[in-house]
């Protein structure tokens, strides 16, 4: 019976230390020195590329010939098999640049000091006084024009306008008659 207050102990026994748990495999079992000594790389094998074909050339060159019917076109693109030219339809697979992560450059380094000297601050501050600047001379050119030609910034009258500022008066229902006694 277990003791008072401690668990069931065990009462199997462990095997040796020569058992293995789990499956043995004899061709790469090294553990882990020969798994961080020895990894398994693929070698790539070279395959050539076939460049799609390039209808739009193939078109024109059929068109210059002086095909006009489905089956001169079909024979003509039998015939002069022209393929794309551009190597941007290829880019993965390609060579990687050195700067290129995944087809992405790679980010710059974030300026740390700049950071800490809150260089981004002025940054913005500045541009921010620019912004004022700009606005402040836009708006006594404005001004001047406004001076010159008093009527510049005004909106024509139109039916519209007129309707918004004069609306019509409100007619006066009476609710007292039905609407059948009206002409009565």
């Amino acid at each position: 019976q277990p003791e008072v207050g401690k668990p069931m102990r065990n009462c199997y026994s462990l095997p040796g230390p020569d058992f293995t748990y789990g499956m043995y495999i004899h061709k790469r079992d090294g553990g882990v020195p020969e798994a961080i000594g020895h990894w398994d790389a693929v070698k790539a094998r070279p395959r050539k590329r076939v460049m799609p074909r390039d209808f739009v050339t193939m078109g024109r060159g059929a068109v210059d010939e002086g095909c006009t019917t489905a089956r001169e076109f079909a024979l003509y693109y039998k015939f002069m098999d022209i393929r794309c030219k551009d190597k941007e339809i290829l880019r993965y697979g390609c060579k990687i640049p050195p700067g290129m992560t995944f087809g992405k450059p790679s980010r710059p380094s974030t300026p740390f000091f700049d950071i800490m000297q809150h260089r981004y601050k002025e940054l913005w501050m500045e541009h921010q006084r620019a912004r004022t600047v700009v606005q402040h001379v836009v708006k006594k050119k404005v001004g001047i024009l406004q001076q010159c030609f008093p009527r510049l910034g005004e909106v024509r009258e139109n039916c519209t306008t007129f309707l918004r500022t004069h609306p019509l008066p409100v007619k006066e229902e009476s609710f007292w008659h039905p609407q059948r006694f009206e002409k009565v």
